[in-house]
């Protein structure tokens, strides 16, 4: 396992980070800590969670997965979706951005969280109001650094510009949706994280499962057959036709698709380290093996032609040639 920079801060995590959205639902506590322990074995120091995920219990699991060995563990956390009825749990909002910080913290067991995402943009509050909310936890050691998942690059920039005119601390990481079969994150956001020194942690590399081969099968059942927010976000037919060329092409390398997937994510040089899942410790080994792979230039373009390649951010289709 190799080890990068976050953002600006000199603080290096893991060429991997293990995503939790399984723990205390798909994954139980004793599969959790499968999964925990087999990502502290091949490396990984940094975990991803979210105050949503399976309503707060993936935080409660992983706090208590992390007793013991906290100060070697680089933790981030997400807030914006509710968490409860009343109508201003949700948001980034000073208000509830300072709540959702509190209540993550007791269900981690922690008394700081290293990265702060905002997990969505808001667009009722003003961008203003987002940064000084991140501003507000970053002032009172709660979260060291801060962030922005699902944020467009215009966005971003603007959050930057912000803290910038106001002195705040600035945002280190972005964590947008990026796969062989999701690559609009190419167009503007990996370029302006690289233009600007933020990391990049993307998440959904192998599309939601989509690219690890299993929905080649005729008849094959899982969350794209089931789930109707992945079955609109992948529903597209060139979609699963670019990933049953992509399963052909592992196949005649020798790859396992999971790991090519993972790997294909990992060589752009944006990205800082690609967010893997699973809802088993087994399921999860072939993500882990990315690291293996010889994802050459070659190799490299070589699948992404397998898919749509998205326009430029000008609509001069001419400069694609």
């Amino acid at each position: 396992m190799k080890y990068r920079v976050l953002g600006r801060t000199g603080v290096q995590v893991s060429q991997l980070c293990c995503g939790t959205m399984a723990f205390g639902g798909d994954a139980d506590e004793k599969e959790a800590a499968r999964i925990y322990r087999a990502a502290r074995e091949a490396g990984i120091n940094f975990f991803d969670t979210a105050d949503q995920y399976n309503k707060g219990r993936s935080e409660e699991v992983l706090g208590e997965l992390i007793r013991g060995e906290r100060d070697s563990l680089v933790l981030a956390t997400k807030c914006f979706n509710p968490t409860g009825d009343d109508v201003n749990a949700r948001g980034a909002s000073r208000r509830h951005v300072s709540r959702a910080v509190e209540a993550s913290l007791k269900r981690l067991g922690t008394d700081r969280i290293e990265i702060l995402f905002l997990h969505h943009y808001d667009a009722l509050t003003p961008l203003e109001e987002h940064m000084r909310g991140l501003e507000d936890v970053v002032r009172a050691g709660k979260a060291l650094y801060t962030a922005v998942s699902n944020y467009a690059a215009w966005q971003t920039q603007a959050a930057l510009g912000i803290q910038e005119r106001a002195g705040w601390a600035r945002l280190q990481a972005i964590q947008p949706m990026y796969s062989l079969l999701k690559r609009q994150a190419e167009v503007e956001l990996l370029p302006m994280a690289a233009a600007n020194g933020l990391s990049v942690f993307p998440y959904s590399p192998a599309a939601g499962g989509l690219l690890s081969g299993r929905y080649s099968e005729p008849g094959a059942q899982g969350r794209h057959t089931t789930n109707k927010m992945y079955a609109v976000r992948y529903g597209e037919a060139w979609a699963h036709d670019a990933a049953a060329k992509f399963a052909g092409l592992c196949r005649q390398r020798n790859l396992h698709p999971m790991s090519a997937a993972v790997a294909w994510v990992a060589a752009h040089p944006a990205v800082t380290a690609p967010i893997i899942g699973a809802r088993n410790a087994d399921q999860l080994r072939a993500s882990l093996d990315s690291v293996k792979v010889d994802m050459t230039p070659e190799l490299r373009a070589e699948i992404t032609a397998l898919s749509r390649t998205p326009p430029p951010p000008t609509d001069r289709l001419e400069e694609l040639r």
